[in-house]
């Protein structure tokens, strides 16, 4: 699977811990940065795939699973570390699930949101990139 994870800079002090996102700890710039909260019990977000565009989810509070797939094969990655990030890269369909209580799920990217990269059916997008 051509996703990773991405330990951030933790800078630990007493009064509470700072992680930051700068320079090139991402390989893109951001343009655009959103987050998910308050996911009811049983929800779940995403359920898509980019064409062009990559991602990096954070679970800032909480937890929450992320299921990849890559049109051959799936793999779960547990969030649950406000330091550590999920990078997911183009043709990489994604789903949110198991959203624990006070769940947020920060989202970086490096476009704005533009409707014609997305796929959101599954079938198309194993036509695309299934084997």
């Amino acid at each position: 699977m051509n996703c990773k994870l991405i330990e951030l800079p933790k800078i630990e002090d007493p009064r509470g811990n700072l992680s930051v996102i700068e320079g090139d700890v991402l390989p893109f710039s951001m343009k655009r940065v959103y987050y998910l909260y308050d996911v009811p019990s049983g929800a779940e977000r995403g359920g898509h795939a980019h064409i062009a565009q990559e991602a990096f989810l954070i679970a800032l509070s909480g937890s929450f699973d992320v299921v990849l797939h890559d049109g051959r094969e799936e793999q779960t990655i547990l969030l649950n570390k406000p330091n550590v990030g999920l990078l997911i890269n183009p043709g990489t369909w994604r789903e949110l699930k198991n959203f624990s209580s006070g769940a947020i799920c920060l989202v970086v990217s490096p476009a704005v949101f533009e409707e014609a990269d997305y796929i959101r059916e599954f079938d198309l997008f194993l036509e695309r990139y299934g084997v």
